[in-house]
């Protein structure tokens, strides 16, 4: 691919500053990713890649089927600790539905694969970002000027687009929009791990569908991944910075008496290996995405909590977006365009995966009778009905025809 001359600077090697590293190399440009990290994480836990992600992901070429991915099994739904079926959605209908069902990685196989998609030596371990400042302008018009990133270490980079990746604390959002009110807590604490497939004796056991169980307050989810090992996971209603001294001890405690495999699941677990993390999403939208040449996405841009599994996948969309935008020559209209094109979007799912949240995680056992009799009398034809946004929602927008750009550059 022939090389633009243009250079991209990503700030975080997540599964959203990788896809935009992918995409952006992919398009002519020629990008370093700074990752703070010393090295790719070795721990990690599963993702369920949406129809509209892997759409996205097809754009740039990138077959996520090799990072030891595999579609979902013939359904997937909600239970009740006791086992029962709230809900359940066959994914052949879905793939018929959506072009393709959607697809179980482990992410840290998701990373890799990216990461092995990238010349060697684009990603710069170890090497955290400390500001972004700007040179004299590159051209006559203001807006023009060109960004410098400089890392912990006193490097240097000038580029014509700096990509901030960097999660849902970003350091870059707190900087450059100080007066945001930043993240909220979702009352809700979360376990993630992913278990080793299992067996009898030599004999493989039969492995987990995929399913998220409600309670009160509480949920546990399975989802196999293709290897064999399955990604578990949990959340209950705590204290913001709960955290048990024994996590399994834990865990068994709430989720022992639900419906198998959920106490064998629990059994096999490694507590060193089990993450935790309180889920949190913006207070608010940002008033825009980009500042400059600087751009946000995925969680930096509009962190939202799990409960419609779309935060990875809003980071593929976002990346692979802003990609197909910047391909001409004006960047800051670019930029305008890539704000215009995903903010409406991205904060329309932020606010229903919290009212969603919200849903799920009630405890009164009145209104978890009222959401489960709701649920299990939803007809299929509705719940298809809500997925369509989701999952029909990506496309690629027209690129901007170039005009002045009319932002204020940011301070270093």
């Amino acid at each position: 691919m022939a090389d633009s001359g243009r250079h991209a600077v990503v700030v975080g090697a997540g599964i959203g500053g990788l896809t935009a590293a992918v995409a952006l190399h992919r398009r002519g440009w020629r990008v370093t990713v700074c990752e703070r990290a010393p090295g790719p994480s070795a721990v990690g836990a599963g993702i369920v890649l949406a129809p509209n992600a892997l759409r996205a992901l097809d754009v740039i070429g990138f077959d996520a089927g090799r990072a030891a991915g595999r579609s979902i099994a013939a359904a997937m739904g909600v239970r009740r600790p006791d086992g029962r079926w709230l809900s359940r959605a066959d994914t052949a209908a879905m793939a018929a539905r959506y072009g393709r069902p959607p697809l179980a990685v482990h992410r840290g196989s998701l990373t890799a694969a990216l990461a092995a998609a990238l010349p060697a030596g684009t990603i710069r371990y170890g090497t955290g970002v400390s500001s972004v400042g700007q040179t004299a302008p590159n051209g006559p018009r203001r807006g023009c000027e060109r960004p410098v990133v400089r890392t912990a270490g006193g490097a240097e980079l000038t580029a014509d687009l700096v990509v901030a990746a960097d999660g849902i604390h970003s350091p870059t959002r707190r900087r450059y929009v100080p007066d945001h009110p930043g993240l909220r807590y979702s009352g809700e604490t979360a376990w993630r791990t992913v278990l080793a497939a299992a067996s009898d004796g030599g004999r493989p056991v039969a492995e987990p569908v995929a399913a998220e169980t409600w309670g009160r307050g509480e949920r546990f989810g399975t989802v196999p991944l293709a290897d064999g090992r399955v990604y578990v996971y949990a959340t209950a209603v705590a204290p913001e910075g709960h955290r048990p001294a024994d996590v399994r001890a834990e865990l068994l405690r709430r989720f022992r008496t639900w419906h198998d495999p959920i106490p064998a699941l629990l059994e096999r677990m490694d507590p060193a290996a089990v993450l935790q993390h309180d889920l949190y999403d913006l207070a608010a939208p940002l008033p825009r995405h980009h500042l400059g040449r600087l751009v946000w996405i995925g969680d930096a841009a509009h962190a939202m909590t799990p409960n419609l599994g779309q935060g990875g996948c809003q980071a593929i969309e976002d990346a692979v977006v802003l990609a197909h935008l910047v391909d001409g020559p004006d960047v800051p209209t670019a930029l305008a365009a890539y704000d215009a094109a995903r903010g409406a979007r991205t904060d329309a799912l932020r606010v229903r995966a919290r009212r969603a949240g919200r849903i799920a995680a009630v405890t009164n056992p009145l209104a978890v009778a009222a959401r489960d009799l709701a649920v299990r009398a939803t007809p299929a034809r509705v719940a298809r009905r809500a997925l369509d946004d989701l999952f029909d929602g990506f496309t690629l927008p027209q690129p901007p025809a170039p005009a002045t750009p009319s932002h204020a550059p940011f301070a270093a």
